[in-house]
């Protein structure tokens, strides 16, 4: 079975076409095309703007797609979409686009959650079996378990996802949005040597990510004002911006290692998958690797290809889901912005 995936809840329109053996096997990925809103130094991305780039791009994509893929329109068994969570205009516009695609070429269409999409996808290329997913992005912070054929969270975002704090800061500082600003976050990190003290707020299984940027911001309002920097109270080190980088960082990590780590003991896991497009993030991934080598376990993570948001994805849940018989119809073939990952029924494992 192959199948057309759409991706483009947010900034990312990608395009995906996998396929599944007949039998039990590894999905073959056909192609995997991205393109990408950038927004100016400082900016967001605004929800219209992003609608408009996808409406722009989703023709050429999907053409080019089929071209590498080597694929024809007949041999698409199903199309399948971002249904949400998501930017409303962005995520409409991908599902009028799986609507004509539908009725164009008379296939039968698949709504996919975004949260889904990804750890199946991460199941798919790492081999993890059972793991404690830590699911972060832009728009998503989640502890989440497998339990009686539903992804269970134990533990979320009280306010804004660890990925919007990130960003929102790299808007701070006026940092490039190119390629990504949690990318170009995480290598200015890297050059910082002095942690500063951040509000750490977890709150059992929960965290709050909000204070921690309200106050860093704070910092970096102090940084602006002496031209020739200030020096930390406690360490009497002169800031600089990778320093705050850096600090922001260890903490906001800190946080979700504790969080997850709670939760692999009480499932009794020794398996952490991260995804999501914070989890390209290498010194997360260095974090939650000391912490899983502690308790004898391992850590599953992916590249950009498949951590960042991508079409692959929605293809390979969605074909997931239409092989136990799933389908949505043209009627039902809506998008939210809200849809929790507890809320889909997860037929195809057992």
């Amino acid at each position: 079975m192959i199948a057309l995936g759409l991706e483009g809840s947010a900034n990312k329109l990608g395009v995906g076409v996998i396929l599944h053996p007949p039998k039990a096997g590894a999905a073959q990925i056909l192609a995997n095309i991205r393109h990408t809103f950038v927004s100016p130094p400082g900016e967001g991305f605004l929800p219209k703007d992003t609608a408009k780039h996808h409406r722009t791009w989703v023709v050429r994509l999907i053409r080019q797609a089929l071209l590498e893929a080597g694929v024809t329109i007949d041999d698409v068994d199903c199309i399948c979409y971002t249904k949400g969570p998501g930017m409303g205009a962005p995520l409409q516009s991908v599902a009028v686009s799986a609507r004509i695609l539908s009725l164009l070429w008379n296939k039968e269409l698949v709504g996919v959650n975004h949260c889904v999409g990804h750890i199946e996808m991460g199941r798919e290329i790492t081999g993890a079996q059972n793991p404690v997913v830590l699911y972060v992005s832009g728009g998503n912070t989640q502890v989440i378990a497998y339990a009686s054929q539903r992804y269970r969270i134990f533990g979320e975002a009280l306010d804004i996802a660890v990925g919007n704090c990130l960003d929102r800061f790299a808007r701070t500082l006026n940092i490039s949005n190119d390629p990504a600003p949690g990318y170009n976050i995480e290598q200015m990190a890297k050059k910082g040597k002095h942690l500063l003290d951040l509000p750490y707020t977890v709150k059992g299984m929960d965290c709050s990510f909000s204070g921690i940027l309200a106050s860093i911001d704070i910092l970096a309002a102090r940084l602006e004002k002496y031209a020739a920097g200030w020096k930390d109270e406690i360490t009497g080190e002169v800031v600089t911006p990778e320093d705050l980088c850096f600090s922001l960082q260890e903490t906001v990590f800190a946080m979700l290692v504790e969080i997850t780590e709670r939760a692999m003991a009480h499932v009794g896991s020794s398996q952490v998958l991260i995804v999501g497009g914070v989890g390209c993030n290498e010194r997360l991934q260095e974090m939650m690797g000391l912490m899983a080598e502690d308790r004898g376990g391992s850590v599953y993570a992916t590249d950009e290809r498949f951590c960042i948001d991508n079409g692959i994805m929605i293809a390979h849940a969605g074909l997931l889901a239409y092989r136990t018989g799933f389908t949505t119809p043209l009627e039902d073939s809506t998008c939210t912005q809200r849809y929790r990952t507890d809320e889909v029924p997860v037929k195809w494992r057992e």
